[in-house]
């Protein structure tokens, strides 16, 4: 459960950048006819008018493929959390069956319906008069919160996350197949964006796939060069050569060794720069990869400073992030990732502030 920022507190904030959002949302939910829902701790949000959950029994809930209660759960959200975490289908993998279409079900070209919706989100966002980035929909490839298929009803091919992880090593071909289907998907979705938009849109986040954990990465730089850069460099020099958009590439964890090759496939940025990660050195990254990438992210820890420091304590990381990421450009402040629910809110006042301190604007 990520919010929405509402303009007027964009505007207290001092955001920069507006996001335009495609319909489809997560669990086949799509973005529309949104009613009141009150969370476990009695927070009242507003959620999809398909957002059917049912209770787990423990003061958990259950949320089910496009709010098809009749199906079994898809998305778990445990008692006292905020999140919804998938539910892998048990489904086992038949090797002399396998189907890459199956693994592209979920991504379709847009419909027109989709892409009004989009048109009228990148307006919208274009109207702020500020940087207007756009969540390309079906554009990621092997984003691990997507492959088990939470918004499907009867999902197939591989959906098991730890099938998902050794598939490019056992089944590289497969892999490849999978991608290249959905990279002419979004390529084709990116083109009617363009038509209907075009320069209207700055930046585009086509990829969320995490190639990286606390303390090292998910694959090797080879086998990233033989599965992903061939459907990453196509989509990316599509954009690159059709629009004036920058690219967004995002990856949490310790992927020092993957920015070389993030840089080959044509990214010109990368987020949300976990530098809380091993090897992630602020000053390192800056130093060796500057140059080449953009860096949108890293300005606050928001495992420990953020929910855990004191306001004196949040104030001084972000000037120090600043002063690093932001020398000589190529940075834009934000957190490490999403700010989570129970961060105290003088917290996020101190790091606001801190960054209008170091713009000079107080």
């Amino acid at each position: 459960m990520a919010a929405i920022i509402p303009p007027e507190l964009a505007d207290k904030m001092g955001c920069d950048a507006a996001a335009a959002i495609s319909r489809g949302g997560p669990f086949g939910l799509p973005r529309e006819d949104y009613k009141p829902w009150t969370m476990p701790g009695g927070q009242e949000i507003l959620v999809p008018g398909l957002f059917n959950p049912t209770p787990d029994g423990e003061g958990g809930w259950y949320v089910h493929p496009q709010g098809d209660t009749s199906c079994p759960p898809s998305g778990h959200m445990p008692t006292k959390c905020y999140y919804f975490d998938n539910i892998e289908p048990n489904i086992e993998v038949d090797e002399d069956h396998l189907n890459p279409a199956d693994n592209v079900e979920e991504f379709s070209v847009l419909s027109p319906q989709d892409l009004r919706y989009i048109v009228r989100s990148v307006e919208e966002a274009y109207q702020t008069g500020r940087a207007v980035i756009l969540n390309a929909p079906g554009a990621t490839l092997g984003d691990i919160s997507w492959v088990p298929g939470g918004g499907l009803k009867h999902p197939k091919g591989i959906r098991r996350i730890e099938e998902w992880y050794i598939s490019p090593l056992i089944r590289p071909d497969y892999v490849k197949e999978v991608f290249d289907r959905q990279t002419d998907i979004a390529i084709n979705n990116l083109q009617y964006i363009k038509d209907a938009c075009g320069d209207k849109i700055d930046v585009v986040y086509t990829c969320g796939t995490d190639f990286g954990y606390q303390t090292g990465q998910f694959c090797s730089p080879a086998v990233f060069r033989d599965v992903w850069t061939p459907s990453y460099r196509k989509m990316n020099d599509w954009i690159h050569a059709n629009t004036t958009w920058k690219i967004i590439k995002h990856s949490c964890g310790a992927v020092v060794p993957l920015i070389p090759c993030f840089i080959e496939a044509g990214f010109d940025v990368l987020n949300p720069v976990q530098v809380s990660a091993v090897d992630m050195d602020a000053k390192r990254l800056k130093t060796e990869f500057g140059r080449d990438l953009s860096f949108w992210g890293g300005g606050i820890d928001t495992q420990l400073t953020l929910p855990f420091g004191t306001p004196a304590e949040v104030r001084k990381q972000v000037l120090e992030r600043c002063a690093i990421f932001g020398k000589n450009g190529g940075f834009v402040f934000n957190p490490i990732h999403n700010v989570q629910q129970a961060v105290p809110v003088q917290n996020i006042v101190a790091m606001i502030d801190a960054v209008k301190e170091f713009n000079g604007e107080r």
